[in-house]
């Protein structure tokens, strides 16, 4: 380890992304690893209309929603190192071979602004190093619409991001396989947004990965304590 990297280390000491308890080294902490919501089997992988699938390692529920809440609200960005690797390691088991270049769903501008980084780029950066390679901006966001998580209905949440994304680099999208990267995935009304654009803007494929999955209404699947 470099002096530098110890001298950040004791000075901003790596924290469990979901507790905040102080560890020796980044990660997660054991106590919070057994009691996150883990999805299992098929239930990691969320399908839709046109072929969509979306891999995620949790369900957005209880300490994993804490979690999420911190990174993305609590300016707690450097939880994407672990969070991300969650990511890479659920989307490796789902999508091998399936994908030639990572994205991510980008925040508007003004949101960036706001909160002073895009989580969903820090997550496809942070499952890239494990892959050895680097995320390629291909999306932009074009209008600052309101949040999703204030809709609560599905047609609510899909009008709200029809239109507002772009491609932002037609000729690396054009016949790639691509891996779409977003923090959570509730009625995946943005992902299959940011996948439409990025088809219409020639890739082959697009598939999804997010660290969770909002739980489906029961008896549609999701956890068994959902």
């Amino acid at each position: 380890m470099s002096l530098l990297s110890s001298l950040l280390d004791l000075l901003f000491p790596p924290k469990c992304p979901f507790c905040g308890r102080v560890l020796d080294k980044p990660g997660i902490c054991d106590a919070c690893r057994k009691a996150l919501p883990w999805t299992e089997g098929e239930d990691a992988l969320r399908r839709g209309p046109g072929g969509f699938r979306c891999a995620a390692p949790l369900w957005y529920q209880g300490l994993a929603r804490e979690g999420l809440h911190r990174f993305k609200f609590r300016g707690v960005s450097s939880a994407a190192g672990p969070l991300g690797e969650l990511l890479a390691q659920c989307a490796a088991e789902h999508f091998s071979g399936e994908f030639d270049i990572v994205t991510w769903v980008p925040v508007s501008p003004r949101r960036l602004r706001q909160r002073g980084y895009d989580q969903a780029r820090l997550l496809a950066e942070s499952a890239c190093r494990l892959w050895d390679t680097t995320p390629v901006p291909l999306l932009c966001k074009t209008v600052h619409n309101p949040a999703q998580s204030g809709l609560r209905e599905s047609a609510a949440r899909r009008a709200n991001v029809l239109g507002v994304y772009a491609p932002a680099s037609p000729e690396q999208t054009a016949g790639k396989r691509i891996l779409l990267v977003d923090d959570i995935c509730t009625t995946g009304a943005t992902l299959m947004e940011c996948a439409r654009v990025l088809r219409e803007a020639g890739a082959e494929d697009v598939i999804c990965a997010a660290v969770a999955l909002t739980p489906l209404e029961k008896g549609t699947g999701g956890p068994k304590n959902a």
